[in-house]
């Protein structure tokens, strides 16, 4: 448009031929002011077309909000008609409950107290169940403290016997291979003693070798107060006939006889506690090997000093188990 009046005004002056200095300034004023508010004009219009299309994007967006929030709208509607149909429905169930409330309340009441009545009872039931489960338990720690020590202290004996196993060799290393051997076996100590080493035949006096082994096993039992000593004598099954023993009547007497020699042998240890000692004969009965050839007799007669830790304490803790 502007352009279109600025075109018309040269024209114009053009063609009037002559035009004067100050009409051709006013009109070239005219033509830099309408240039600068067409300009000014444009600036607006692509202002204007920049709100316009935020103004479409805000719109749109709007309306998919809209669209959105009616969505929502209509969910929330259903939801709120099926709420309240379920409320009505509620209510009518209600209505009908309260028609018939007192005898149900009764009954319920009735119910209720029963049941009161038997948590009541299982509670004290179970009340009392707990203290036996706690006095069980205490119980049971007390045992499991017991046993420990037990364990501990029969590891200790076992350890004792060990060690004094190991002593009664070593005293009587001189002796190997002359019939007389020392062996643990079931937490006891056993030193055995071949007839060859003590006694000549039917008889029960202890020779010079066989007296100087077992006080050498005195001199060790003198520093083990705490040992049980058991003598068995033992024999083959020849039987003793006339006067072959020298007023032996028997094996039984025999090896009762040989058993007793040996115990007082090691009495002579002054250092040794007498009650500790033991003489058994047993007789052929408690063979070790066969008595059906001379080397099985052979073996079979001898004398076991068996040694044996001392276990009333211990027996005094497995009775108050």
């Amino acid at each position: 448009m502007i352009k279109k009046i600025s075109v018309v005004l040269i024209i114009a002056a053009l063609s009037t031929s002559c035009v004067s200095k100050k009409v051709y300034n006013d009109l070239e004023s005219k033509y830099a002011a309408l240039k600068k508010e067409q300009r000014q004009l444009e600036d607006q219009n692509e202002e204007l077309t920049a709100a316009k299309n935020k103004l479409d994007t805000d719109l749109k967006a709007n309306q998919e909000e809209l669209a959105r929030i009616k969505a929502e709208r209509d969910k929330l509607q259903n939801d709120y008609t099926a709420a309240s149909n379920n409320l009505k429905a509620l209510q009518t169930s209600y209505a009908a409950l309260e028609k018939n409330s007192d005898e149900a309340l009764q009954a319920n009441m009735k119910k209720n107290r029963e049941l009161l009545a038997q948590l009541d009872a299982k509670e004290k039931a179970l009340a009392a169940e707990q203290d036996r489960l706690n006095k069980l338990q205490a119980d049971l720690q007390d045992r499991s403290q017991r046993i420990n020590e037990l364990e501990s202290m029969i590891a200790s004996k076992e350890e004792s016997m060990k060690r004094l196993k190991e002593t009664l060799s070593k005293a009587l290393n001189s002796f190997e291979g002359k019939g007389l051997t020392v062996y643990q076996k079931n937490g006891k100590v056993y030193v055995s003693m071949e007839n060859k080493l003590l006694f000549q035949t039917g008889s029960w006096a202890v020779g010079s070798e066989g007296r100087r082994a077992v006080v050498e096993v005195g001199k060790v039992l003198a520093q083990n107060s705490d040992i049980s000593v058991l003598i068995e004598g033992h024999t083959d099954n020849d039987k003793i006939l006339g006067t072959l023993g020298g007023g032996i009547e028997n094996n039984w007497d025999l090896s009762t006889k040989r058993a007793t020699a040996i115990v007082t042998i090691l009495a002579e240890n002054k250092e040794i506690n007498k009650e500790n000692l033991t003489a058994a004969g047993r007789g052929e009965f408690a063979p070790i090997a066969s008595n059906e050839n001379a080397e099985g007799k052979a073996k079979n007669r001898r004398i076991e000093i068996i040694l044996t830790p001392k276990l009333d304490e211990i027996s005094k803790m497995l009775n108050d188990l």
